[in-house]
Order: C-alpha cells, then structure tokens, then sequence
C-alpha cells in the first residue's frame, strides 16, 4: 500500500527546498524544479530527465523525461515522486532511494483527455494518495493510485493554472494562475467543489509568482518583490513578510525537517558580469522561521469506516436520492431490501448487493420509512412502508410482500403546504402511526387504520419547532420521539398521541453537530441503543445514547474502500440503521446512508450499506 505521510516538499519552477543551508551545487543552475533530499542528495527537473544527485553535482539515477513541473512526498524513508510528459501527457509516479541513490517507476496514468498544465500530490485522512490533474483549460481530474489507479472525479478549475500544491492536514489544494490570482479549494473530493480567492493581483512578468509549501500547513505565495505566508487552515489570512529585491528565479521553502533556526528558501540571482556563470554565489538563502500552531477546528477525534456495497445509482443526475429505508426478510436474510427514495421519479428498491429490484413510478418522494409486523384488530399482520410524496403534499403507503416486492396500497391527503420529513411509530399496543412535517415546521401525526381491506389516517396530535425541521424517528419501545430541526439540532419529545408534546434539545448545533441536522436513526443492540444522527454540514456522522443523558459516543465519515471501488460519502440527507442480522459482514446489523456527490467516478447519487461491526470497532463502543 502507498502510504505517503503528511509531511511533503510541494513547490514550482525553480524552486529548491533546503533540509539545511548547504549551498545548492552548480549542476542545478540550469533546473527547472530541485528539491534537497536527505543523505545529501539532490532531486533535479530539467528540460531532458529527473536526476538524483550527489552533493557534488554528480548524477546518480536519472530518469528520461521532457516535463516542467514536479511535485514530491515522503514516504516511510523513500521519496515518491509525481511528474508527467509534455509530450504524451502520461503522468508518472518515481520512487527514490536517496540512500541507495536509486529511482524506479512505479505507477503511470494514462493521458488524460485534454492538455495537461500541472499536477501534484493529495493524501486524504485515510492516507490515500491521490492524484490531481490540471488541465490548461480548466478541465481537470483526480486520481486515487491504489491499488490500481481509479479516476475519483472530473474538474472544473480556473483555466491557465500554473501551479497546483496541496496540504494535506486542512484538505485544501492551492491554485495559482497566469494572471496572478490565488485560489484555494476543497481537495476532499467528497462534497461540493468550494474555493476561496486568497490573492487577486497583477502578475507583471512569466513566471513571477510561485507557490511554496512547507509542512506545517503553511504556504509561502511569493511574487517578485512581495511575499505572504498564508495557513492553509486559515484561508482569509495572509501575513506580509518581508520584502526581497527581485530575484532571477524563485526558490523554495524548506519542509519537514523540524530544525525551525535553518527553515528558509533559496532564491537564484543575476551574477555579476565578471562573475563566472556556474558559480554557487548565484544562491541566497532566505531564513524564515515555521509557524509551530495547531491546525484550526480540530474539536474532536473523527473515525473513518468503510462502505461494503452501494447501490444502483438514481435514473436522474443532481440531487434525485434522499432516505432509505430497511426491510428485512426474516427467513432469509440475505434476500432483505433496502426502500430508498428518489425525488425526481418514486421509490426505489435495492437488494443486499445493491442491485435495484424495483422502481414504482409514484412522484416525488422525499422521506421514507418502514414497519414490519404491524397488526390491527385480528388482521394478519403486515409489512408496511410509507413515504412523503411532495407533488400532492400527500403520504403514500406500501405493502411489502413476504418476499420483498413492494406495491403502493393508499394515499392520503394531508393539509400542508411543503410537505418534507416524515417517520412511523409502531405503539408497543399495536396499530401504526405516520409524523409528517412542513418546512414551515408545523408536524402533524396520524394514527393508521385497517378494516374491511381499506386503509385510514386520522389526525390525532399538532406541533411544530420554530425552524424548519425534516428528519424525525420514533423509539417504539421507550415511546419517544427524535425529531431534527436543521439549524438548532435534535428534540425528544413523548411519541403517544395523547401526550404534550413538550419538547426537550439533547444536543444542539455546534462543533459536533454542524447543521444541517439531517437524517435520524436508532440502533438497538443487545447492550445498548443509539442514536445516529447525519451532521450534513461536516458530512459526518454522529453516535448518541438512545436514553437520557443522551451521551456523544462519537462521530465517524465514511470513506473510499479502495480495493473495492467505492466511494465514500458526503452531505447526507437520510440515514437508516437495523441490529438485526442482515447476513454475511452485516450480521451485527447495518447502517445505510444516501450520498450526495457520487464519486470513483462521478455518476448520479446512490445509497451505501456499511457494516454495524465497522461502527462499532471504530468508536469502540459496547
């Protein structure tokens, strides 16, 4: 596996990064890229190959290549480096031994379809290298490169980009233009493509701004006279630091060496006339202490688990999917479906392998939700599942036969405007009860009937929250009611009909939850019961106790599973969990989640399935 660590030497043409402040040697007066490695060793890119170097200017490994940039990252005691050919436009990943004086390829990409301009390194919090490819015109691509290299997402970046670097401890990937502007964006490829304009100035001569990164989240945007320093956590600060007199070439910053007193960057000079040209008094070094601060933001430990299937994307592109629900087959398992809604079209229905099995054609449908075994009077007992259709304002009940097929059984009118979320209770004294709710807040429950072969609602119980709500999830054993309201957090109220409904906040908005509250849902396991809760604004998830004091057990992401090509997931809207043995990896029970940026590669919006045991691992819970 490619681990690369986070610490990373990221610069442009011309730029060296010093380990120390040993002068560089004259062979590299003519690179245009150089990076000092450890062991004494140069890393040089000039017009005709890569070239490790010795201290004293002697080619040790050279690999054929006509390239103008380079981007490099360590890895355990080797040096991983990223370059591509100006002439068949195949990016190459080299790996060097600086010890050994060794370079080897090791992994290509295949040209792109369109003209490159630049590339460089990304690893994501799992330690994943990825690839970022920029296009001249702005058409770009990132790679994942393991196993085997896997197109993660198509681009639409600034056209005429020269450099691109990236930090991996904020996520952010750097773009600097032609024209002299600065950009910042989101290089997790999960979520929407954001960026933020760090410089807007007027680049006056080729080549007279560059990028320079260091370690510690830091970049050095350097242009002629001027130079910033800007944090890559921290993306509306920009600290001026000295002016310089106008260097040649630009240099670079040095990084990961942990020395802060010889932290500087190199700067190539004009010498004088009667100065021979290969002297190594072309070289200034400029000393600039590291910032040593913690990265912004950093509130609580984040887990990672894995999705094991995903399901058959949505018919439509854009945000078309939106909740799952989970029906279980008792006697079999491993034939259970997954009820997943589609906003632009009705209900879809997936197998365990994700494979849709069903599309019912009902309208637009936006929260769904499922019950099994629910009796009224002596009526055998039913499977049921019931959606909110938002064309009509109406809820559209379903009948689940034994074997998992699903056929539209009523619908009912309902007086509001917007209709949105919606969840069932199943009263421990039988029957069924459906909690709809409006953008505008109001919540309106309705206890279902069933006699003589009909279905009914009555309505039975008003409320509202004072902003706007959507998910909500019925405790059927304790009688309770989780309701989210999306900008001031989760409320629990009593379930019953018949109760007040006087609502209590267990757990705002804030650093743990980051709105939009989303979807809800409960886990009940043989020694605990939780709830789960979507934190769409961080696209993570959050674990709670079921009960009073309603305790954060933890918050998780689902991330890439790399050997199997998933991707992960990011801003959810609906979430459903089970602890019923769902077979096979999902026998402690699964967690199903909409994803709302499909990736690896793009497509239209889908569900993922992941195992309870992941979860349960990974927050280390009972």
């Amino acid at each position: 596996m490619m681990m690369l660590a986070a610490t990373h030497l990221s610069v442009s043409a011309a730029e060296i990064s010093a380990a120390t402040n040993a002068t560089p040697p004259a062979a590299l007066q003519k690179s245009q890229q150089a990076f000092q490695l450890d062991h004494g060793r140069w890393l040089s890119l000039d017009k005709n190959a890569l070239r490790l170097l010795a201290g004293d200017g002697t080619t040790l490994a050279q690999y054929k290549i006509r390239a103008k940039h380079l981007d490099l990252r360590r890895r355990q005691s080797q040096w991983m480096a990223l370059s591509f050919d100006a002439d068949s436009m195949q990016t190459v990943v080299l790996q060097i031994d600086a010890a050994a004086g060794t370079m080897r390829e090791t992994a290509s990409l295949p040209a792109p379809p369109f003209s490159l301009e630049t590339s460089c390194w990304y690893s994501d919090p799992q330690s994943l290298p990825q690839v970022f490819l920029i296009g001249k015109e702005g058409i770009s691509q990132q790679w994942l490169l393991e196993p085997q290299p896997r197109l993660i997402r198509q681009l639409a970046l600034p056209p005429h980009t020269e450099q691109c670097l990236s930090d991996d401890s904020s996520g952010r990937l750097l773009l600097s233009e032609q024209s002299g502007r600065v950009w910042s964006y989101r290089a997790d490829p999960e979520g929407p493509l954001h960026a933020d304009l760090l410089l807007n100035t007027q680049a006056t001569e080729k080549h007279s701004q560059r990028l320079l990164a260091l370690d510690n989240g830091q970049f050095l945007i350097a242009q002629a006279q001027r130079q910033w320093l800007w944090r890559a956590d921290q993306p509306a600060h920009l600290q001026a630091l000295p002016a310089l007199r106008q260097p040649q070439r630009l240099s670079a910053l040095i990084a990961g060496n942990n020395q802060a007193a010889k932290a500087g960057w190199w700067t190539q000079i004009s010498p004088p006339a009667s100065q021979p040209a290969a002297s190594t008094a072309m070289w200034q070094h400029h000393p600039l202490p590291l910032t040593r601060t913690a990265p912004a933001g950093q509130n609580m430990p984040v887990a990672i688990v894995m999705p094991l299937v995903q399901t058959a994307g949505m018919q439509q592109y854009g945000d078309s999917a939106d909740d799952p629900a989970i029906w279980r087959n008792a006697g079999n398992p491993s034939e259970s479906r997954v009820l997943g809604t589609n906003k632009k079209f009705g209900l879809m229905v997936y197998d365990m392998q994700g494979r849709q099995t069903q599309a019912l054609a009902t309208g637009r449908l936006n929260n769904v939700d499922v019950r099994q075994q629910v009796r009224f009077g002596a009526n055998a007992p039913l499977d049921l599942a019931m959606a909110t259709q938002r064309d009509e304002n109406s809820l559209v009940l379903f009948q689940i036969s034994t074997e998992g097929t699903v056929s539209e059984a009523a619908r009912f009118h309902t007086p509001l405007d917007k209709i949105y979320g919606f969840c069932l209770y199943q009263p421990l004294s039988g029957g069924l009860q459906a909690i709809v709710n409006d953008k505008d807040g109001r919540f309106l429950q309705y206890r279902i009937d069933y006699q003589n072969n009909r279905f009914s609602a009555e309505l039975v119980r008003q409320f509202r929250t004072a902003s706007q709500p959507e998910a909500c999830v019925a405790d059927d054993k304790r009688g309770q009611l989780f309701i989210g309201e999306e900008k001031r957090g989760i409320w629990v109220l009593p379930a019953a009909a018949d109760a007040s409904p006087d609502m209590q906040l267990i757990h705002a908005t804030g650093k743990a939850l980051v709105a939009d509250t989303e979807g809800l849902a409960l886990y009940h396991g043989e020694h605990a019961s939780y709830l789960l809760v979507s934190s769409q604004g961080d696209h993570s998830y959050l674990v709670l106790d079921a009960a009073a004091p309603y305790r954060l057990r933890g918050k998780f992401r689902i991330g890439i599973h790399p050997q199997l090509g998933i991707d992960g997931t990011s801003e959810t809207d609906g979430i459903e969990v089970t602890s019923a043995n769902m077979g096979g990896a999902f026998a402690q029970g699964m967690l199903v989640v909409q994803d709302g940026y499909k990736r690896l590669p793009d497509g239209q919006q889908n569900f993922k399935y992941v195992p309870w045991s992941a979860i349960r691992e990974a927050l280390n819970l009972p």
